[in-house]
This record gives structure tokens, C-alpha cells and sequence, in this order.
């Protein structure tokens, strides 16, 4: 059984708030659940990786709890946020903290293909 679940956020649109909130919810339950968990954020939701995004975006209409509200409690739960090289060329390098390493598809190929993790794509 695989024990590392790996969440990729590439075709997820920041510009659609609604779907934003069940990869960060689902990573939170699973690292929870004590399970290795890294969300990697590239292409259009690379940009939730930036500054001032995430703050500003929220799942449901008149929620008090941001999608960075969201992220936050991922990472507090032990979540590994990564954003893809390509996604600063887009978006810039002013990153949100919880971001802790910077990849290439290398890596996001080589870690989908380990038999230890499971990936979801959103």
C-alpha cells in the first residue's frame, strides 16, 4: 500500500473559486490520517502560490474562510506545498510562505511513477 499521496494542481482555476477548496481538504484529511502528503501547484493554479491570491478567493459565497485560509491548515496539518518551475515564469517568485520547494516535471514525473505514492490530479 502506497503511503505518500501526491495532489497536483494543474488544471484548477483560480478564476473558479468553487473548486478550490477539496485538494487542500482532502490533503488536510490525509496528512491527518498520517499519510505523506505534498500538493504541487502548476499552470493556471500556480498562481494560488503567489502573494495576495489565495487571500482573496473563496470556495463559497460569503464564507469568512479564504482558499488561503485553506492552505493554511494543510500545511499546519504537515501538507508539503511545492510550485512547478514554469509557474514562477508566469506569476512571479513572491510566493506565499507555506510554498516550501520549487520543482520541475522531472520530479513531478519520477514521484507520480514511485510505486509509495498514490496522485490525484484536480
Amino acid at each position: 500500500m502506497a503511503d505518500k499521496l501526491m495532489i497536483v494542481m494543474v488544471n484548477t482555476d483560480p478564476s473558479n473559486a468553487s473548486e478550490l477548496g477539496a485538494p487542500f481538504f482532502q490533503a488536510t484529511v490525509a496528512a491527518a490520517m498520517e499519510y505523506d502528503v505534498e500538493i504541487v501547484m502548476t499552470g493556471r493554479a500556480g498562481e494560488l502560490a503567489k502573494k495576495g491570491v489565495a487571500e482573496n478567493l473563496f470556495v463559497q459565497e460569503g464564507s469568512s474562510k479564504s482558499v488561503y485560509d485553506f492552505m493554511k491548515d494543510a500545511h499546519e496539518a504537515g501538507v508539503v506545498m511545492k510550485v512547478c518551475t514554469p509557474t514562477l515564469d508566469l506569476w512571479g517568485n513572491d510566493l506565499i510562505p507555506e510554498i516550501e520547494e520549487t520543482v520541475g516535471g522531472a520530479y513531478v514525473i519520477s514521484e507520480a511513477m514511485d510505486d509509495d505514492t498514490v496522485t490525484f490530479t484536480y
